[in-house]
């Protein structure tokens, strides 16, 4: 229980502004532009997700307060800039969230998610078209350069489906992978390929890496939570390694390949027994 002063969002506001104060706040604080920030508001997303993912909710709260943090620095920083300040960030979203859900707030209704999935892309394309952005009329105009490959590539695949581009379910996609998957082994195949074929090894590695995710749509999977639980798993594994080998008094760098493998296969055995 924290017994210290509580604090509302005004209380936060003020916090930040004496931070970014140039004669009273912290040096490093008034140092800041948005470009240095911008990287710790993705890194601070990305441990939301840790947390949540680590079901550890007193670290989800002290995540998110990290996070929010992020909204009012940037915020300060625009709000001194003359650009926008914290209260119409917040009357933005509220804006955003009434005129995309007609259907809750307003007399609409949609037959299934299907549907209000395309009634929301088509708002969302409607909102551009009002700020006067550039549209090629293309349904994949409503992928945001700003996500992360792999959820751009989740993002292309969900907008082509919504006028019946797709598979229809995991098997044929299942096929593609193998068909890539074969691709790519011819490349290789060449001796120096990957001196020799850097751009068509790239290039095949590409697809499969989107047929990948594709194939992590169709099982309802997001792709880029499974390969964090496989960092996670990759992790918990070589540390359990590392520490197999420090108590038989082993550098783990002196182990051939042999010898790691072996030790690979002993920790799985100890997962397998723990559970």
């Amino acid at each position: 229980m924290n017994d210290g002063p509580r604090y509302d969002t005004d209380a936060l506001l003020a916090i930040m502004a004496r931070l970014r104060d140039p004669q009273r706040g912290c040096p490093w604080d008034v140092q800041q532009d948005f470009d240095s920030i911008a990287r710790y508001t993705l890194e601070e997303a990305y441990e939301v997700v840790d947390a949540i993912e680590r079901r550890d909710f007193d670290d989800v709260c002290d995540e998110l307060g990290d996070l929010l943090l992020q909204v009012v620095f940037h915020a300060r920083m625009a709000e001194e800039a003359g650009h926008f300040a914290y209260a119409d960030v917040v009357q933005a979203i509220g804006d955003k969230l009434v005129r995309r859900h007609p259907h809750v707030f307003g007399d609409a209704h949609y037959a299934d998610a299907a549907e209000q999935t395309r009634a929301w892309e088509a708002l969302k394309a409607e909102e551009r078209r009002t700020r006067g952005e550039a549209s090629s009329g293309s349904v994949l105009d409503a992928a945001s350069r700003g996500h992360s490959e792999w959820r751009r590539a989740l993002k292309l695949q969900e907008l082509a489906a919504t006028v019946g581009f797709d598979w229809p379910g995991p098997g044929p996609v299942l096929d593609k992978l193998d068909e890539e998957m074969a691709e790519l082994r011819a490349e290789f195949s060449a001796g120096e390929a990957i001196l020799t074929n850097t751009a068509r090894i790239e290039d095949e590695l590409g697809d499969l890496l989107f047929v990948a995710v594709n194939l992590a749509r169709h099982a309802r999977i997001d792709p880029a939570r499974a390969l964090r639980r496989a960092n996670a798993k990759f992790e918990r594994r070589f540390r359990a390694m590392e520490r197999i080998a420090r108590e038989h008094g082993v550098d783990m760098a002196q182990l051939d390949l042999a010898a790691q493998d072996a030790l690979w296969d002993a920790v799985k055995v100890e997962e397998r027994g723990a559970r």
